[in-house]
């Protein structure tokens, strides 16, 4: 790797989001170009970071490739591909219908569990969702449901009388 090499302002800048930044990434990639403009070895701050040496270039060429960002936009990291999350859309859905009777809308059961759920937002909303899902939206609605539970009666005070005793 050619000397990597910053400007006194881009070092100030540097030091300012390294410790006024939330964000922990860019405050890694920040201490980084730090250490690389300081004269350190690619695998040597990739062992300080916990990071691949790959990772290191990696940081280094996005640095040059945004050239034209803000300094803050040139640390951040870049969209990711993939199926967006669902995320609490589904919790409404789910919260209006959980303290209704399945039946009423069809169901053979009487009680909501995550796959019926799931089944439900298919059937009415057609949203695909895994059980998982629908049991994370279940937790963060603070919704509880178990099986009952029968408790034999207690004994009343007085049962040894009426057991002769």
């Amino acid at each position: 790797m050619a000397p990597f090499t910053l400007s006194a302002r881009e070092c100030s800048d540097l030091e300012v989001i390294l410790t006024h930044t939330p964000s922990v990434r860019q405050r890694c990639r920040a201490q980084a170009l730090l250490w690389l403009a300081e004269g350190a070895g690619a695998g040597e701050v990739a062992e300080l970071l916990h990071v691949s040496r790959q990772t290191v270039y990696n940081w280094v060429g996005e640095y040059h490739e945004r050239a034209g960002l803000p300094l803050a936009e040139r640390l951040r990291d870049a969209p990711r591909p993939g199926r967006p999350r669902t995320g609490g859309g589904i919790d409404p859905l789910i919260a209006e219908v959980v303290d209704s009777d399945p039946r009423e809308l069809g169901y053979h059961s009487t009680v909501w569990t995550a796959p019926l759920l799931a089944c439900y937002l298919r059937d009415y909303h057609e949203l695909d969702v895994c059980d998982r899902t629908v049991s994370r939206a279940i937790a963060r609605l603070d919704i509880r449901w178990k099986r009952p539970r029968h408790h034999l009666a207690r004994r009343p005070d007085t049962w040894r009388q009426s057991k002769g005793g």
